[in-house]
């Protein structure tokens, strides 16, 4: 694989609405927020670029053919659900087809060599209420985990302390303790893939192949709330992200366009 050193970021977005209630008088005040900055300054302090696609903006504008993913050496998920890829405006308002199932072209596209990792969140693997619902389309098939039926968090509010050997390139420097985090999603790895850090009996990262592409998925946020200060500005945080999507671009033979 030819590296242009580009890495396409989609979720990492929300807006929130409030009801303010004072006596007689209510009123509303909502907020648009995003989640993404301290892993896009990592990367980019380490020489990748990073296409950064918000959910209401990766709505629209995420490729719908491997000719378009072909731009980037990896790509990135993170708290952004299926519907948002699956349920174009032209499918959900109008009752037209879609020109691809996006989904679907993303892992076509990782099995001719491509690289995509997930992100854990409310709205990664099944999140939530199982609404990030993952694991009903075609990315499950091409991920290195198997997911839950339901929902998947693992809400831990006293925090565990990761947990790695530091023997795969991914973690390679980073073995022992991490600093704590507050919270996972819990999934088993696929046969043949490989855990490389765990979160108290679960795995938090995990790579594999598929295809001649490299799949990895990391069960804890890139941000708050289940990442606490302390692990974003850890010396190793920034090293942690770079090897991965290092390790992730070097998949495949796929030339870049």
């Amino acid at each position: 694989m030819t590296q242009n050193r580009t890495v396409l970021l989609a979720g990492e977005s929300w807006s929130t609405t409030s009801v303010h209630t004072k006596g007689f008088d209510t009123f509303y005040t909502s907020a648009y927020e995003e989640g993404a900055w301290p892993f896009i300054r990592a990367l980019e302090s380490r020489g990748w670029a990073v296409d950064f696609q918000p959910n209401h903006v990766a709505s629209l504008d995420f490729p719908y053919t491997a000719e378009e993913l072909d731009k980037y050496d990896v790509v990135v998920l993170s708290d952004i659900g299926a519907n948002t890829l699956l349920l174009t405006q032209s499918v959900f308002t109008q009752g037209k087809p879609a020109p691809s199932n996006r989904l679907r072209v993303l892992a076509d596209w990782v099995r001719e060599g491509g690289a995509l990792l997930m992100v854990g969140g409310y709205l990664s693997f099944q999140g939530i209420e199982a609404k990030a619902n993952y694991r009903s389309t075609p990315l499950a098939e091409v991920l290195p985990v198997l997911m839950e039926v339901g929902d998947d968090r693992e809400e831990i509010p006293e925090g565990v302390r990761p947990l790695s050997s530091g023997e795969h390139d991914v973690t390679a420097g980073l073995a022992g303790e991490w600093p704590a985090i507050l919270g996972y999603q819990r999934f088993a790895a696929r046969e043949g893939a490989e855990v490389v850090a765990t979160a108290g009996d679960h795995p938090l990262v995990v790579v594999g192949e598929a295809g001649e592409g490299r799949v990895a998925a990391v069960a804890t946020d890139m941000g708050p709330h289940w990442l606490p200060s302390e692990f974003i500005e850890w010396d190793g945080y920034a090293q942690l992200w770079d090897q991965l999507i290092e390790w992730l671009a070097d998949s495949g033979t796929r030339e870049q366009a």
